[in-house]
């Protein structure tokens, strides 16, 4: 089954029905795209959020529908082509062509690889039943079933998913350990006395956080019963086992036609690939850092958000470059953490607020330029700063 090769012309195919891919649907239409749009995802569900996977899905909070980015007849009345539970195989950059996994052939005019990330596999795992990694609304909803027995959980990383499926567990009533590889929680966002408040936030709530920990092995004992064993002998008895230890790009799509891959489809700052016709965004993209040097990936929902904003914009003729500073933001305990920039570049720091409490925004500066904001249950405040941090920027 194919298309006709006249058929290419003004038809933007999107692969990766994630927030980049979708993002850049919906703004090719609010940019009044007039060509055809298909978005393509694998999942069978139909576009979701997904920050509340690691927080309400998993406490029980809400049910799957309200995490919908659009009711089910939204699609069709912006005349998007949505296919769900559709894999693609295979992409022809010659003949500007994706296959997808039921031998159907779409030719493309745009093609937005917005193939996302998925979960970095942890060897000691490898083929351990009951070993959980949260990625998608299949993965939260059976996490959330085994979080159920009220088992003690262990959670391997102490990023912030790590922090945030600790944080639901605990909520749920579960005895909660974190093991975190590095010296403390949070490294590779926070200085050491941002993320100490939060750490001791945690401890408060009930849950154990263990660093500089290296996990040697993971056994399953019986149906309900498994243990994470240190490489200093240190034993954790756990019901559930989660292991968040960061992403790994989707890159293969992008490999098999020669695509540059460098952790990420290698884009320049408007998401254009090396292909004419041909663009990367979220988590999939290795975008260049314009500010210091090098290329950078984001793994964090706002960012890709807007990076599926700037691809179409590109694809309408108004080119966009890609924001210069990356944001993210979590929720622990009750307590909102926002992040825009890297902290850790910066030369000195203004702090407002107190930050053992949890209520504080830090400015943070680079050769007297702001180059980072943190805020802590400082939401209004935190956009305006984040404003100033983007203007800065320019």
């Amino acid at each position: 089954m194919s298309e006709p090769g006249a058929e290419h012309a003004g038809h933007a195919v999107i692969v990766g029905a994630g927030i980049a891919g979708t993002t850049a649907a919906l703004t090719l239409r609010k940019e009044e795209y007039q060509g055809r749009i298909t978005l393509i995802g694998a999942e069978a569900e139909a576009p979701y959020r997904r920050p509340p996977l690691s927080k309400d899905v998993l406490r029980g909070t809400m049910k799957s529908e309200r995490i919908r980015l659009k009711p089910d007849a939204f699609w069709a009345e912006q005349a998007i082509e949505l296919r769900t539970g559709s894999t693609v195989t295979a992409i022809d950059t010659d003949a500007s062509t994706v296959t997808l996994a039921d031998g159907t052939a779409l030719g493309y005019q745009k093609l937005v690889l917005a193939t996302g990330s998925r979960p970095r596999a942890l060897p000691q795992a490898a083929g351990v039943p009951g070993v959980h990694y949260l990625r998608s609304l299949h993965s939260a909803t059976t996490l959330a079933s085994a979080l159920a027995s009220r088992g003690p959980v262990v959670v391997i990383g102490g990023g912030l998913v790590g922090l945030e499926v600790a944080a639901s567990a605990r909520a749920l009533g579960c005895a909660v350990s974190v093991l975190e590889a590095a010296d403390r929680p949070m490294s590779r966002i926070l200085p050491a006395w941002l993320a100490d408040p939060l750490t001791t936030l945690h401890q408060d709530r009930g849950v154990e956080i263990h660093t500089g920990v290296s996990v040697a092995r993971i056994e399953r004992h019986t149906r309900s019963k498994l243990s994470v064993t240190a490489a200093d002998g240190r034993v954790w008895p756990a019901a559930v086992v989660v292991a968040a230890v960061g992403t790994v790009p989707e890159t293969a799509l992008a490999e098999a036609p020669g695509l540059p891959v460098a952790n990420g489809i290698v884009v320049d700052e408007y998401g254009r690939t090396p292909v004419p016709g041909v663009f990367a965004a979220g988590d999939a993209a290795s975008v260049p850092d314009l500010l210091h040097g090098g290329r950078r990936r984001g793994e964090h929902w706002n960012e890709a958000m807007e990076q599926g904003t700037a691809v179409a914009k590109t694809i309408v003729g108004d080119p966009t470059p890609y924001p210069l500073l990356p944001w993210s933001w979590s929720d622990q305990h009750g307590v909102t953490i926002q992040v825009c920039g890297r902290p850790e570049l910066a030369t000195e720091h203004e702090v407002h607020g107190d930050p053992e409490s949890r209520d504080a925004s830090v400015v943070f500066r680079l050769d007297g330029k702001v180059a980072a904001v943190v805020a802590m249950n400082r939401p209004t405040e935190f956009r305006t700063l984040r404003q100033l941090a983007l203007a800065a920027q320019h």
